[in-house]
Order: C-alpha cells, then sequence, then structure tokens
C-alpha cells in the first residue's frame, strides 16, 4: 500500500501536465496508432475481456500495434458484476491479457464499472459493489503486485458504491465525464490519474489525458 500511495503523490505533484491518449477495442477495427503517437499520445488502454466469456477479438492486433508505436498500453476489463465473483473475472482478465510488468510499459490493468442495461448496479446493493469491486481488486494485486485502476463516472460510483471511499489509497482511478474540466471527483479520491473527457478520439475511441507528465506517467507504467 505504500507504494501505491507514494506513486499517486507523486502523480499529484505534477498535476499541472497532462499527457494524451485514448481507449480502444473492437468498435474500432482499424486504428493508425503511429498517427496517433505522432499526435502527441503516448498511452492507450485496450479492452481485453468482458465478465468470464468474452474475449475482445481485437486485442491481440491492437496490443501489437500499439507497442510498434512505442505507446505505453495496457488493457481493461469490462465487469459483470453479480454474475460471478470479482475473483473470477480478475482471473480472466489475467489470463487474456489484462496481466502487469513492470516494464515502463504495460499499465495496471483497468476495471471499467458502469451499467450496461438494466439494472443500472447489476443488482447488487452499495455494500455488494464494493465487496465485489474489492474482491476483484485483491485478486488482481495478488498475483501482479499491482491494484487496478478502476474507471467509473460520478453518477455510476455514487449510485451503485454509495459513493465509496474504500479504494482511494489503493487503486487509481480513471474518471469518465465528458466536459471541459473533470469537475467534482468522486468516491473521495483526490484527484483523477487518468481523464476520460470525451467519446470522440482522432485517431479511433475515446480521448483520454493523464494528470501528470510523462514521467509520471512512465512512473505508473513502472509501479
Amino acid at each position: 500500500m505504500k507504494s501505491a500511495i507514494a506513486c499517486l503523490l507523486a502523480l499529484a505533484a505534477a498535476a499541472q501536465a497532462a499527457v494524451p491518449g485514448f481507449d480502444i477495442s473492437h468498435y474500432q477495427p482499424t486504428v493508425n496508432y503511429q498517427a496517433a503517437y505522432n499526435s502527441g499520445a503516448r498511452f492507450v488502454i485496450i479492452k481485453a475481456t468482458e465478465g468470464t466469456t468474452y474475449i475482445d477479438p481485437k486485442f491481440s492486433t491492437h496490443y501489437t500495434g500499439a507497442t510498434k508505436a512505442g505507446l505505453i498500453r495496457g488493457g481493461y476489463h469490462f465487469a459483470h458484476p453479480g454474475e460471478t465473483t470479482g475473483a473470477a473475472q480478475a482471473d480472466y482478465f489475467l489470463a487474456h491479457g489484462g496481466g502487469w510488468s513492470g516494464d515502463g510499459i504495460t499499465l495496471p490493468g483497468m476495471l471499467d464499472l458502469e451499467a450496461s442495461g438494466s439494472p443500472t448496479c447489476w443488482g447488487l446493493s452499495a455494500a455488494g459493489m464494493v465487496a465485489w469491486i474489492r474482491a476483484f481488486s485483491d485478486r488482481y494485486h495478488a498475483k501482479t503486485g499491482r491494484y487496478p485502476m478502476l474507471y467509473t463516472n460520478p453518477s455510476w460510483w455514487t449510485s451503485c458504491t454509495g459513493n465509496s471511499n474504500a479504494f482511494v489509497n489503493t487503486n487509481p482511478l480513471v474518471l469518465a465525464r465528458y466536459a471541459s474540466s473533470p469537475g467534482t471527483i468522486p468516491g473521495g479520491w483526490p484527484y483523477q490519474t487518468i481523464w476520460q473527457n470525451s467519446d470522440s478520439y482522432a485517431h479511433g475511441g475515446d480521448s483520454d489525458f493523464f494528470n501528470g507528465d510523462l514521467a509520471g506517467l512512465k512512473r505508473l507504467a513502472r509501479g
């Protein structure tokens, strides 16, 4: 936990800087990774898995292309809380591209937490949702030595976790808010590590900004 807190404090110190990036999935079957890099992007987060049955068919292609272009890259898992355990979904994610190594070019995995149809909170109470996220996070940490980043938006986090602050000292926040500024940060996090500010990016996918400088981004990748 101390290393995670130190990393977060280092990121906060560089909060005035911002490094562009983006996130993609099979919905962007063709991506010009080199053009993205040439335009200033330095990282990309790529969909790997969903639940315990789905592997994104473009994950390997995207991951290889991003690596060749010199982008720092990582995978994300679209959560299906309550359908199977958090630990089971973490294992599935890790088995299909969601791992992390301290090579300086791999981001810790990201857990995508949002609604998918109805019910909004996947049928879980706030306490149940927090426990599910904790189970995923703890399993990922046990297997990799890193806590996963948590992707959410303020409305979902408030509704589905009761605006829990249980992950402030361990898990970096990836905040989805399509606006001119990040706005109020949910869950007691003092700031976002990554801000998804738009669902449109010039080279495909969603637009992201790392809250810090390039050195800070590399520290996040190294652990």
